[in-house]
């Protein structure tokens, strides 16, 4: 027949079990409830449906042109071009060397 010493052990083991075991129901209901919320964001940003084709009553000739219009007539923006100053220093290393005392020995070969 168990002691006193190990009914007592033996209950703390059984709370602390029940505890671990709770937490790892909690942590599951969590996760489940994000998987199903992320999972609703996906569908309500589905794309539109496409637009079907047009019916053929419609006039197929192409609008016509209107001077003026939006399309800018400055020239295009040139593609940037680094300065003679900061291409030197895209070579130079970040840190200086390190000191002779912090440099190892070279390894010697067998």
């Amino acid at each position: 027949m168990p002691g006193q010493g190990e009914k007592r052990r033996l209950k703390l083991d059984l709370t602390i079990a029940g505890a671990l075991f709770a937490a790892g129901v909690v942590v599951s209901v969590i996760s489940l409830a994000q998987i199903r919320a992320e999972s609703r964001m996906e569908l309500a940003q589905a794309t539109q449906p496409l637009q079907g084709t047009p019916p053929d009553d419609q006039n197929r000739t192409p609008a016509e042109s209107k001077p003026g219009g939006d399309r800018p007539t400055t020239p295009a923006p040139e593609p940037a071009r680094p300065d003679s100053q900061t291409q030197g220093a895209a070579t130079k290393p970040a840190l200086p060397p390190a000191p002779a005392e912090k440099i190892a020995p070279p390894i010697k070969e067998k």
